[in-house]
């Protein structure tokens, strides 16, 4: 491994890699779950004035969104510069492995002389390299370099603006201690209005703003660090989220409301030109970024060029690449429910392709159920249809459209669905294709369910060799970005090539096949010939294949039968395939009744209380209290 990032810098490292006066020292300022919501951003009920202060010496960047509505798929692209979904990150709270040519691009700063620090959030998705920083944790600091002539990169998050910042009372009188709260009603000219408007959203809108102001005090405090030091014309500044709000329908969501962050860089003056264009003071960006463009940028700055693998864009340094067109963003896992969506922001419009229409964007998810907001959004539903705001009770619908496009500059909170309207047929086609291009030249390994990445990847040693190594990879990929697109619709046309699929030699293929299959179970006598298909599929060697032909014979009155494969998997299947049988048998309603049992049995806790265990339980949890009327509850 030494040798090889040895040899790759040999080749990228412009300039000489000692401790030079031409390597600018660059500090990190990352917050978490906050949107643009800053005074410098035009939001003036905001209190951020050490923010704004700084925006008016620095470049502000209009349009920086991240990969992910949320943290950690956010972070390992980040680190890499790759994509979660090209290396295996992109579920919540999973552990891929990394081939060896992709590391943290701090491998690249470290050979080239930088000292890396990190105070202290990691959330990588992946074990970290040894070699990634000089050192992580909650005393890193660049003052601890021992030779005062280093360049630093060092990187400090602020946590307390993170969704628990809002939803647990001691944490926010922790955060907010001691400083003026924002007026509620102030605030409320700024709530969605996918919010109800109650006493309770309110208060969590207003408690988002303290935290931001909070965070905001904390960012002075870095910058006095190092204006004390005497550093601050020798150091570029960058501040930045991680995702967008930490409430409903913006955390963990590919909308503006999830994705689009702050992003401030200031450049001093000395370093103007190594910068290049656009970095002036006051400079008002409207390039597109990508937060997976950040570590480019910082090799550039540091006279690197970008690694031949990085996914990632330069726009800063002797490195710039071209500007971006388009940004683009994937969900996948959150905590305990899949929904596979992906998205494509132009310059004015977001497209978003739904892989699984067939589920509600308010999936049942235990941590968010938990907040005020979410209740409330809750209440909404139980309201007599005529006292339910349309803008709220639009995201309560059983299913999602395939395809939704917005104008975002004249629809900011992406409620008007353009997606069906003439008009705009050629833009919907547009993002469209780009959409469906960005899967195939990125190995979108989110079509690929979880349980079999896991099974694959024992074979070929990471997640990105399952669809980068072998044979015909580009065929296999288009074949299964075409079959998922296929399976997520009803159209009665497609189901002479998804019968077909059913016994194709890739088990990726064979799983959208039946998951297609079961979203159009109310086609009851077109299928009758292919039960037998299906209930070979029972044995397939692949858990995932077995629960989707599982959920498929359920959706064609196959009951008995499904069940029983999904209580053998829920007792003796891998972690993610007992995730997903517990997802089918939550599906399915009262027709789950006959398997309660194997799900009481199976609602206790394995591999301690990490995420090997408590996704599952908590989906057992909310399906038994559905099932009998209870509400009991799991951490």
């Amino acid at each position: 491994m030494r040798q090889l990032v040895c040899t790759l810098l040999a080749i990228l490292v412009s300039g000489p890699a000692g401790f030079a006066a031409d390597r600018p020292n660059i500090l990190w300022l990352s917050c978490e779950d906050i949107s643009p919501h800053l005074g410098c951003y035009g939001y003036t009920n905001a209190v951020t004035p050490h923010l704004d202060a700084l925006a008016d010496e620095a470049a502000l960047f209009k349009h920086a969104y991240t990969t992910a509505g949320v943290c950690a798929p956010c972070r390992s692209a980040i680190i890499t510069g790759m994509y979660q979904t090209s290396i295996g990150t992109q579920h919540m709270r999973c552990t891929a492995s990394l081939p060896e040519h992709i590391q943290p691009f701090t491998f690249w700063l470290r050979e080239a002389g930088y000292y890396c620090t990190n105070n202290s959030k990691q959330d990588y998705q992946f074990k970290t390299p040894s070699g990634t920083w000089d050192e992580s944790s909650g005393k890193a600091h660049w003052k601890k370099r021992t030779n005062k002539d280093q360049p630093f990169f060092s990187v400090f998050n602020y946590g307390g603006c993170h969704e628990s910042g809002i939803a647990s009372d001691s944490k926010y009188e922790s955060v907010v201690k001691g400083q003026d709260r924002h007026d509620r009603q102030k605030c409320a000219t700024t709530l969605p209005p996918y919010y109800p408007r109650t006493e309770t959203t309110l208060e969590d809108w207003g408690r988002y703003y303290d935290v931001v102001t909070a965070m905001d005090k904390w960012v002075a405090g870095h910058l006095k660090a190092l204006s004390d030091a005497g550093l601050e014309e020798d150091t570029i500044v960058l501040f930045w989220s991680d995702h967008g709000v930490g409430l409903p329908r913006a955390k963990r969501w590919l909308y503006e409301s999830g994705t689009h962050v702050p992003l401030i860089i200031r450049v001093p003056e000395k370093w103007q030109k190594h910068a290049g264009p656009g970095f002036e003071p006051g400079t008002r960006a409207d390039r597109m970024v990508s937060m997976i463009d950040l570590g480019p940028s910082m090799l550039s700055l540091a006279g690197i060029r970008t690694p031949g693998h990085m996914q990632g864009r330069a726009f800063a340094g002797p490195h710039a690449a071209t500007p971006r067109k388009y940004i683009f963003g994937a969900r996948d896992r959150m905590d305990e429910r899949y929904d596979i969506i992906r998205m494509v922001r132009g310059e004015k419009y977001r497209y978003v392709r739904n892989y699984e229409p067939w589920k509600t964007w308010y999936q049942y998810m235990n941590t968010p159920e938990k907040g005020r907001t979410m209740k409330a959004i809750r209440k909404v539903a139980k309201l007599p249809a005529k006292e339910q705001p349309p803008k709220v009770v639009q995201f309560l619908q059983p299913r999602k459209p395939v395809e939704e496009l917005y104008d975002v500059e004249a629809d900011p909170h992406e409620l008007n669905n353009l997606a069906a309207d003439p008009e705009f047929a050629d833009k919907l086609k547009e993002l469209r294709e780009q959409h469906l291009n960005w899967v195939t030249e990125t190995r979108d390994l989110g079509l690929i369910p979880e349980a079999e990445l896991h099974r694959l990847r024992t074979d070929v040693g990471s997640e990105w060799a399952i669809l980068n190594l072998g044979d015909k990879v580009d065929e296999r990929m288009e074949l299964i970005r075409d079959v998922a697109v296929l399976a997520g619709g009803t159209d009665p046309q497609a189901l002479n090539p998804l019968s077909e699929w059913l016994t194709h030699e890739d088990s990726v293929i064979r799983y959208w096949a039946a998951i297609g299959i079961s979203n159009r179970g109310h086609l009851l006598e077109a299928f009758q010939v292919r039960l037998q298909t299906l209930i070979g599929l029972l044995s397939d060697e692949s858990e995932s294949v077995r629960v989707a032909a599982s959920r498929a014979l359920a959706a064609l009155g196959q009951t008995e039968i499904a069940l029983n494969l999904l209580g053998e998997t829920l007792d003796d299947g891998s972690q993610w395939a007992r995730l997903h049988a517990a997802i089918v048998l939550d599906e399915m309603g009262s027709n789950a009744k006959p398997a309660l049992e194997v799900m009481k049995r199976n609602k206790d806790y394995r591999d301690g209380f990490v995420a090997k265990g408590k996704y599952t339980v908590r989906v057992l949890n909310k399906a038994l209290n559905e099932l009998e009327g209870t509400q009991n509850t799991v951490p």
